[in-house]
C-alpha cells in the first residue's frame, strides 16, 4: 500500500485534525502522524481562529497532497469507495454532504464560545447568547438524521463523513456540559465511545503541550 502521512497539530485542541484523522481511520488508510510545532505562529493562529489559512490536517498519499478536511473526505471517498464514507443512496448522500458542508463553513460562534479542549471538563458552563443558535442547530441536525436514518449513527448503521465532522462537537458538548435531550445525549455517548474516538482521546490526554489562550475558565 502507498505510504500515507497525515500532518496534524494538537490532538487536544484541533477539531479539524481530529476530523481528518477519523476519515483516514474510516477509509482504512494507515497513516504516519506528522505533528507540527505548536509554537509555530501559523499553527497557533489556526487553533486560535485568528487565521483563515488551512495548514492542517494535510494528507500526503504517494504523490498526492490534499488539505482541508472536506477535500480529504472527497479524496478518500474516491480512492477507497468500498469504505462507504458516504451513504450509498443518492438522496442520503446529498444530505450527508449538506450537513457536512454546513459544519465545515458555519458554526463560527460555537467554535469561539466552546473551543475544543478534550482534557478539560466543566460541571456547568454559561454559553453566550450568540452561540446558542449554533448549539440548537446542531441538535436539530442530529435529531433529524437519527430519526430519518434510524441510527445509531447519523446516516444509519455505520459512521459516515458526517459523523467525523460532528465528532468534535460531541467532545465540545461533553467538555462544556451542554444540556441535551435523550437522543442527542445518546449520540454523544456513542461517538465518544467509538473506538477511533477513544484512541484519539487517550492521545490527547497524554499530550504535554498546553495553549493557555484555549484554557477557558469562567
Amino acid at each position: 500500500m502507498t505510504q500515507a502521512t497525515l500532518t496534524i497539530s494538537s490532538k487536544n485542541y484541533s477539531s479539524w485534525c481530529l476530523r481528518g484523522w477519523l476519515l483516514c481511520k474510516m477509509a482504512g488508510l494507515p497513516v504516519i502522524e506528522k505533528p507540527v510545532d505548536l509554537h509555530d505562529v501559523g499553527a497557533r493562529q489556526e487553533l486560535l481562529l485568528l487565521s483563515p489559512s488551512v495548514l492542517v490536517p494535510r494528507l500526503t498519499h504517494g504523490r498526492v497532497e490534499v488539505w482541508d478536511t472536506l477535500a480529504i473526505a472527497e479524496y478518500l471517498h474516491e480512492t477507497f469507495p468500498k469504505a462507504g464514507l458516504y451513504p450509498a443512496h443518492k438522496v442520503a448522500r446529498a444530505h450527508c454532504r449538506s450537513i457536512s458542508g454546513e459544519m465545515h463553513s458555519g458554526f463560527y460562534n460555537l467554535r469561539s464560545a466552546l473551543p475544543m479542549n478534550i482534557r478539560s471538563r466543566h460541571e456547568s458552563f454559561k454559553i453566550f447568547s450568540g452561540a446558542r443558535p449554533d448549539v440548537e442547530r446542531v441538535k436539530t441536525i442530529w435529531r433529524e438524521c437519527l430519526t430519518a436514518y434510524e441510527g445509531p449513527f447519523l446516516f444509519g448503521a455505520k459512521p459516515s463523513v458526517a459523523d467525523a465532522m460532528y465528532a468534535p462537537v460531541c467532545s465540545r458538548f461533553r467538555t462544556y456540559a451542554v444540556p441535551l435531550d435523550l437522543p442527542c445525549a445518546d449520540y454523544v455517548d456513542r461517538i465518544l465511545d467509538w473506538e477511533p474516538m477513544r484512541e484519539w482521546t487517550q492521545s490527547a490526554l497524554e499530550e504535554p503541550e498546553e495553549i493557555q489562550e484555549l484554557e477557558v475558565e469562567f
